[in-house]
């Protein structure tokens, strides 16, 4: 279904929403057959996920594994945390850490997509060099 130029941003969003679920009803078995393949292969996990819409549309991770990590922080940083938990912005510090590294993620995309590149060259580099 086509949306017209002057549906709403709410409505845009909901379409969005609708087709990534209708997306993965649809692939369902498929994917499910990708990810019992890949997973036997590699003996790793497989997450899914669907982005609808160009630039900054609609984005969705399904079975994605949480994985759990330790962090040191210091007293300044773990206060930022605090607030975040007693504003009940977050559940918990672990939640509230997540929920920085999500906001990050979000706003400096760009960014990242960039760091990300710089990495790929550094090991494309070092696949060149001497043996270890």
């Amino acid at each position: 279904m086509e949306l017209g130029d002057d549906a709403s941003e709410v409505t845009v969003a909901e379409a969005r929403a609708g087709r990534a679920k209708a997306f993965r009803e649809e692939t369902r078995a498929r994917r499910m057959e990708i990810a019992r393949e890949a997973q036997h292969r590699y003996d790793a996990k497989v997450s899914w996920g669907v982005h609808v819409g160009p630039g900054t549309g609609h984005g969705e991770l399904w079975t994605h594994v949480a994985a759990p990590m330790m962090t040191r922080l210091r007293q300044p940083q773990r206060l930022v945390l605090d607030t975040l938990v007693d504003a009940g912005v977050a559940r918990s510090r672990s939640d509230a850490l997540a929920w920085c590294v999500r906001l990050v993620g979000q706003h400096e995309e760009d960014w990242l997509a960039e760091l990300r590149e710089a990495m790929q060259s550094v090991d494309d580099v070092r696949r060149k060099g001497p043996a270890a």
